[in-house]
């Protein structure tokens, strides 16, 4: 595909948004966007690659082709869908699938206005040189990151853009020393810690935290680092959530970032590096966006246009949010009855082993008391749907 024009719609004045459809989200899934739309008392239009049965529930919802076997939007049907007459124009929310494609940003943000990050704002971000040549001079704690793999151990691969963490991997399993890593992918060192999020807002220059929250990984035999969820708020010691916020507002400068963006850090003792920025609203907004906090979206929507609230209410208790994955290939039937804490859930088909199933969620009084709670429910609903599992052959 030819690199469309870039889009200076980031950068747009306050919106209103009347009669459905409102939005346009776009996201890999799109379902927690949708949710946030309705909280804000708008009408979504999404698209995605899965069209869950909840996220038709909420709206408009298209069906995107995939791009390959990945987790990637094929452009040519996100386009077409985006350009349907109902669609046309309608300010555009986008979710996790564009950091890889920041042309594929542009030309679907053409003719529309984006609430969110430019893709030019975009590109920098996930450009991981960019990024910690950018942290080395803002003086922000950063894994130092390589084009060719050192050879040493104790390094990883990653894809440029790439979310989820499916892509990670141990760098020494898969190159030798002195090799150049495949185009797109590059080489960081392995950082111990404890790993930390902070979803936050920002105008262009000013950032306002939402909240910390505590993540944890799904290991999979091909992605050892994959994705497995989040509980928050997370209680950080007032010199340590001090020291984070502070490296984001120094980060959002630097870029300009607009909008729900998430920091990624790993915390060890007294010392901390961030590792990634996320420039679009984060799996995080699941626990975050609930009473007594406002509707996160139309923050993010007044935060693109320059409106920062001066503070935000803390949220009582916590809530976490995991991603249950197949186990083994399984069939979901028609008809399926999904506990009221489930999301995403999907239509009657099959699910590939180390697929998404859904995401669980669970509240409690802390953090780790949502997150017990959510592996509990979690354990019960693998073995409610165990009898949906094929059957293993030798």
């Amino acid at each position: 595909m030819a690199s469309p024009p870039e889009s200076e719609a980031g950068q747009g004045a306050a919106l209103e948004l009347g009669a459905p459809p409102d939005l346009l989200i776009a996201a890999v899934s799109a379902r927690m966007l949708a949710a946030a739309s309705r909280r804000a008392g708008w009408q979504a239009a999404a698209l995605d690659l899965f069209a869950d049965t909840d996220t038709r529930a909420l709206g408009s919802c298209a069906r995107v082709e995939a791009a390959g076997e990945g987790l990637r939007f094929d452009g040519w049907s996100l386009l077409a869908a985006a350009r349907a007459p109902e669609r046309r124009g309608l300010p555009l929310v986008a979710g996790t699938g564009f950091e890889e494609d920041t042309d594929l940003l542009a030309a679907l943000a053409e003719g529309r206005p984006l609430l969110g990050n430019a893709p030019e704002v975009v590109r920098r971000v996930k450009d991981p040189f960019v990024l910690a040549e950018t942290l080395r001079r803002l003086g922000v704690p950063h894994p130092p990151v390589a084009r060719t793999n050192p050879g040493k151990g104790g390094w990883l691969r990653k894809r440029a853009g790439g979310s989820g963490g499916w892509h990670i991997r141990p760098a020494e399993d898969d190159a030798l020393e002195g090799e150049m890593a495949e185009p797109g992918s590059y080489f960081q060192r392995r950082q111990t810690g404890e790993p930390v999020s902070l979803l936050f807002l920002a105008d262009g220059t000013r950032a306002l935290p939402v909240g910390f929250s505590a993540q944890w990984t799904c290991p999979a035999p091909e992605s050892p680092f994959r994705y497995g969820g989040a509980a928050g708020p997370l209680v950080l010691p007032d010199w340590l959530s001090g020291l984070l916020s502070g490296w984001v507002a120094r980060v959002t400068a630097a870029f300009g970032l607009r909008g729900l963006n998430a920091a990624d850090f790993l915390v060890e003792g007294d010392r901390a590096w961030l590792v990634e920025v996320n420039p679009r609203p984060s799996a995080t907004l699941e626990i975050f966006d609930r009473d007594p906090m406002p509707p996160l979206l139309a923050l993010h929507a007044a935060a693109c246009a320059g409106d920062l609230p001066d503070a935000l209410p803390p949220l009582p208790g916590a809530r976490a949010a995991g991603i249950l994955y197949a186990e083994r290939t399984m069939t979901v039937p028609d008809g399926l009855d999904w506990p009221n804490w489930t999301a995403d859930r999907p239509g009657p088909g099959p699910i590939q082993a180390g697929a998404p199933v859904c995401t669980v969620t669970a509240d409690g009084a802390t953090s780790a008391a949502a997150r017990t709670s959510l592996m509990d429910r979690m354990d019960g609903l693998r073995a409610r749907l165990a009898g949906l599992f094929e059957t293993e052959t030798g």
